[in-house]
């Protein structure tokens, strides 16, 4: 008997465009509602018997109940929202004598920097808790009457700045 020569390995196959498909399984063919008995989709076609919910063009309203009264109608209204209100990042004469020395020049960037003031859209307000002993120089948007005769007694300057 002669030696068999050894098999050649077939050629590697390459990936182009021509034999891209999806995985096995991983498509459905689309199914054919409304198309008659042969569908399995036949009669009412997925939709149920009668009613709005059976025809074309249906759509329910948000918050549509069936026709019972709507939650958002059950519940009495209550209160009042003011839409021209003005919310203000407040800092308190206590916190302002602990954190700065003498001297400064407090403005809402250094107050934003050292932390005591988040969110940079809104205007700074400044109160009277605590009593301050340093003589500030403090620019805010808007002052407490209490708060600017403090920052005065002790020698300071209540700065208002911008219309908030």
């Amino acid at each position: 008997m002669g030696r068999v020569p050894p098999k050649a390995d077939p050629p590697e196959k390459t990936m182009d465009l021509s034999n891209l498909k999806p995985a096995a399984g991983s498509k459905h063919s689309k199914k054919r509602v409304g198309r008659g008995q042969g569908s399995g989709q036949g009669t009412q076609a997925g939709r149920g018997h009668k009613g709005a919910q059976s025809r074309s063009g249906y759509k329910f309203k948000r918050g549509f109940e069936g026709g019972q009264m709507p939650l958002h109608r059950r519940v009495p209204k209550r209160g009042f929202h003011n839409h021209f209100r003005i919310e203000y990042a407040v800092v308190n004469l206590d916190t302002l004598a602990e954190r700065f020395d003498a001297g400064t020049v407090v403005t809402p960037e250094l107050l934003r920097e050292r932390g005591l003031i988040h969110g940079a859209g809104r205007p700074i307000k400044v109160l009277a808790r605590g009593d301050i002993g340093k003589k500030l120089t403090v620019r805010a948007h808007k002052f407490s009457g209490k708060a600017a005769e403090k920052i005065a007694a002790a020698g300071g300057a209540a700065e208002t700045i911008g219309a908030a």
